[in-house]
Order: C-alpha cells, then structure tokens, then sequence
C-alpha cells in the first residue's frame, strides 16, 4: 500500500505539475473584484461563464502600468500559476495586464499616426505660435467636469478678467467625436477668442478615445485659432497632443500657458516705464548740458559782423585786384618795349631807308635794272627815284 503524502508534499507537487505542466499562459476575462493591499500588491479576480481565477500582480510589476484594473474591466493577463501553499489555492502570478483587445487598438492608433504624419499634421514647421496676450480664451470641453473648473481656476488667479468663452461638448463616449469637432468649429466662427483649449481630465485609454479621432485631430488642424491641447494623466501621447500647435500635461498647465501671469506682467511693464523714464531724463539733461555750452548771440550783433567782414573781403579784394592789374601792366609794358625795338619804323628813325619796289622791299639790288623806279621810305615820308645803275657789292 502507497505511504500517504502529507499536505505540503501533495501541494508541492501540484504546484510542480502547474509550473511544469502548463508554463507560463495568457489568459482574458473580466475582473470580478480588486484589492490593492497596503503592501502595493494587487489582488483580483477574473471570471468568464464558467469559472473564476485568482490573480496577484505583485508591487515590482503593477508600478508600471498607468492605473489598477477596473471592476468590470475585460483585460488580458500574463503569467505563472502558482499554488499559495498555507491556504491551499492556486493562482495566477501576473507580470503583464493589458485591456482586451488594446493590440489591436494601438495597431489602429499607430496607422492613423502614421497617415496624418504623411500629410504633415504633425511638422512642427505647421505649428502656429500662442499669443503672448490673448484678448479671450476659447474653452472645448464638458460644461461638468472638473477640467473646465481646473481651467477657470488658474486663468483667474493669473490674469483675472480674461474673457472665456466656452464651447461644451462631451469628452467621452462615442457621440464625444462629433461635439468636439462641433465645438472648435463653433469657437472658430464666433472669432472671439485668440486661442483655444481643447481637452479633458485624466482618465483611462479607453476615457481618452475621442482625442484620438481622426476627424477631432483635422477639426485641429483646420482650426483658424491655435489650439492647445490638454488630455491630461495619460502616459500616452494622444493624437491630438500631436496635431495641436502646443501641448499642455493638463487643463491646468494649459491655462497656464495661454495667459501670462498679470502680477509678473505689471511688474515688468513698471521696470520697462522706470527704465524708459530713466533715459528720456538722461537724454533731456544731456541736451540741456549741451544748450548751456551754446552762446546765443542778437541778430543785429550777428548782422553787423557779417558787415565788417564784408567790409574787410571787399579792401583786401581791391587790394589783390590792383597788385593784379600792376602786373599785368608792368607785362604789357616790357612787351610794348621789345616790339618796339623790333619795329621797322624804329629803324628808320636811326636814319636808315628801305628800298621799295612795286610795294615790296628791294633785297636784291641785282633785281633792279637802270631805269626801275624806286619807293625810298625815310622815317618822315617817302622819295620817289629812278634806278640809274647797279653796282653789286663784290664779296
């Protein structure tokens, strides 16, 4: 006869024959109940129709998922079964937990970012810069939930009295789509506001949905007012974060980023007047400074010293004149001296003649035949004469 096994050696066993047998599983259903121990452990439980498994997700894995599983919630969960030795059950030791058919969601999600970043939706070149001060801020979200008061809050502590139109549409569920894109197209036709804020507060995937709509991103893209987006708690970028010109973590930060603080505001514009105060006196004492230096003086003062020095101009014009015209004299003189030197009629007053002959001078006397008239020219008339010989010089 078999010796019997006691408790612990029948559990190990089947604790052996689980790990062994089966391995690690993935297994989908709905969780039936939820516990989060003080340790930071989860503890829960799924079912479908026929039966119900427990489950732990132990602190080191369950720290890096976003938010605990929801009862009611349809997941799939990965892991090792395990037999829990002092009680005597088994159960699903968790490592991965993901919400039924989030794969196939994300694949849908990932081709959408890829076809709007085709088109360029997503090129920050496109994005358009947020007004320094916004004389209204546009508001698309629900008229109930807090994200709209987190928004009112903190525009009203840093800028009160900022107008705020708001344009409410429901955030979550499948009409949230349309009234979305029904309230940016709303805010864009009034024209009152400078930029928008478009969004919500935290919440699952499953919560954020509307903001990963094709036709709420191109309501976006098409708005002619900038757009904030503000799809707050989520680890994961939403597709409007990436089409919208700016991106907020929350409603709040979003308000935060579309009005200056006023106090910093008027701080500044103190310190810009003092300093602009503080050089238009500088410059005023400079100039006054340089006035001081300048000796005005009468026009009648200034007219009779122009006169005299006028006068003075005009004698030491007639000065350099007259030195002028003596030495141009002087040369016309000393010219009229050497043409008369040159002159013929000079020579004819020494007691010289000259000999003409059909009114040119004789050079020649072999020219002249006896009986050739002679024109004799003496420096105090003329004598008439006949050739009565010619002698040439002999040489």
């Amino acid at each position: 006869m078999q010796h019997p096994w006691t408790v612990t050696q029948l559990t190990r066993a089947i604790s052996d024959a689980l790990a062994t047998g089966i391995g690690p599983c993935r297994v989908e259903g709905e969780v039936a109940s939820f516990t989060a121990a003080r340790s930071g452990h989860w503890y829960f439980d799924l079912k479908d129709d026929g039966a119900v498994l427990s489950c732990v997700m132990f602190r080191g894995r369950n720290r890096m998922l976003s938010r605990p599983p929801q009862v009611g919630d349809r997941v799939v969960v990965g892991g090792e079964l395990d037999v829990y030795a002092p009680r005597g059950r088994y159960n699903l030791v968790v490592r991965t937990l993901a919400r039924a058919g989030a794969g196939d969601l994300q694949a849908r999600l990932e081709a959408l970012k890829r076809k709007l970043a085709a088109e360029g939706l997503f090129d920050p070149s496109r994005k358009r810069p947020i007004p320094a001060l916004p004389r209204a801020v546009g508001v698309a979200t629900s008229a109930t939930g807090a994200a709209l008061q987190d928004i009112l809050k903190v525009l009203g502590r840093r800028f009160p009295g900022v107008p705020v139109y708001l344009a409410a549409c429901r955030v979550q569920g499948s009409e949230a789509p349309r009234e979305i894109v029904e309230a940016i197209e709303l805010l864009n036709a009034h024209g009152g506001a400078d930029v928008l804020i478009v969004g919500r507060g935290g919440g699952s995937q499953e919560d954020l949905m509307a903001f990963n709509e094709e036709r709420v991103a191109r309501a976006i893209a098409a708005s002619a007012i900038p757009v904030v987006s503000a799809v707050g708690h989520e680890v994961d970028v939403s597709i409007a974060d990436l089409v919208a010109d700016l991106r907020a973590a929350t409603p709040s930060h979003a308000a935060e980023l579309v009005v200056p603080e006023r106090e910093g505001l008027l701080l500044t514009l103190d310190e810009l007047d003092g300093r602009l105060r503080a050089g238009v006196a500088r410059a005023i004492r400079v100039r006054r400074e340089r006035l001081g230096r300048v000796v005005l003086r009468h026009p009648r003062r200034q007219i009779g010293e122009a006169r005299e020095r006028v006068g003075v101009q005009g004698v030491e014009l007639q000065r350099a004149w007259a030195r002028s015209l003596a030495v141009r004299r002087s040369a016309v003189l000393s010219a009229a001296g050497r043409l008369e030197a040159l002159s013929p009629i000079a020579v004819l007053g020494r007691g010289y003649a000259v000999a003409l002959h059909d009114g040119r001078a004789v050079r020649d006397p072999t020219s002249l035949v006896p009986g050739a008239p002679l024109e004799l020219r003496l420096h105090g008339g003329t004598v008439d004469t006949v050739v009565e010989s010619v002698r040439p010089v002999s040489s």
